[in-house]
């Protein structure tokens, strides 16, 4: 309903980038450029400095950068007071997720989400749990679900679900007839793990620092940056893992992966991430209580 120059560039002025704020919006970048010089024909007045590829914000564009704050939490207020009254539920969503649960958790609560709210329109981007936080605290998602712990305390962080991680090996691995092994001998191996940032790396390297017995370092075969890259390359052989135990259910019906516990056990919580002031409208509320719902009913399935 907002002034959509107004919209776009503020977008602009909080990512300090028309090309993020181009894939924010999904427009193409010549149509936010527009858009914001369409604003500033109207003010007849720059509102972005462009000098060497940067661009910083004029004397006005911070005036209008405040005042489209305010506006914009006015447009919410309202928005948000008269839906309480109607009872609808609709608006757009841009949820991000690291992979482990963008591929395995989100599917099935994004599908019974839109199920019960037709009218919310949902974009999802994926990257590791280090690229979902930086989006949270640059506004570019409204709720991000993330694998590892979150250090930013500017950022409210809720815990959903545990997750317990496993060693993987091949069917013909000698560790293979094991039920559980310690870090210290699956480290003998060759270990295939995933990319810098990502949460699971996060947690795994954690662990590591806690075993007293365990000096000796992974001695890394591989970087991949999946949860299926990484089963594939233990499947083939190539090597061992530590990877969600939520994404191997398939595998193990097949017999294509071993799974053993991991001696202490390691665990770590899924949790949802967002700005302190991002649950002022009905539908992300209504999306967070039934995440929450989803995820109670999931901890008591497992």
């Amino acid at each position: 309903m907002a002034d959509r120059r107004l919209q776009v560039f503020h977008t602009v002025a909080r990512l300090l980038s028309f090309t993020k704020a181009a894939e924010t919006l999904h427009m193409t970048q010549p149509a936010v450029t527009f858009q914001v010089r369409q604003l500033e024909e109207h003010f007849n007045t720059r509102l972005f400095d462009r000098t060497h590829n940067r661009i910083s914000l004029t004397e006005a564009g911070h005036a209008v950068f405040a005042s489209a704050e305010r506006i914009f939490e006015l447009y919410a207020e309202m928005e948000n007071a008269v839906r309480e009254i109607t009872g609808e539920v609709s608006g757009a969503l841009t949820i991000g997720a690291s992979t482990t649960i963008a591929e395995y958790m989100l599917p099935p609560l994004l599908g019974d989400f839109k199920e019960r709210y037709p009218e919310v329109t949902i974009h999802l981007k994926v990257a590791n749990t280090e690229g979902i936080v930086s989006m949270v605290e640059n506004n570019v998602i409204d709720l991000g679900v993330v694998e590892a712990p979150v250090t930013n305390k500017n950022l409210v962080v809720e815990a959903c679900k545990q997750d317990q991680l496993f060693a993987i090996v091949a069917p013909g691995h000698p560790l293979a007839d094991r039920d559980e092994v310690e870090l210290a001998h699956l480290l003998q191996y060759p270990f295939i793990c995933r990319e810098e940032g990502s949460g699971t790396r996060e947690v795994i390297g954690d662990y590591l620092q806690l075993q007293n017995d365990c000096n000796a370092a992974i001695k890394v075969a591989m970087e991949l940056g999946s949860p299926e890259a990484i089963k594939g390359a233990v499947e083939a052989g190539m090597g061992v893992s530590v990877i969600s135990g939520t994404t191997i259910q398939k595998e193990l019906k097949l017999g294509t992966l071993v799974a053993l516990r991991l001696n202490p056990p390691l665990n770590r919580p899924f949790s949802f991430v967002h700005q302190k002031q991002k649950f002022r409208l009905r539908v992300m509320e209504e999306l967070l209580e039934f995440a929450r719902s989803y995820c109670r009913t999931q901890s008591g399935a497992d």
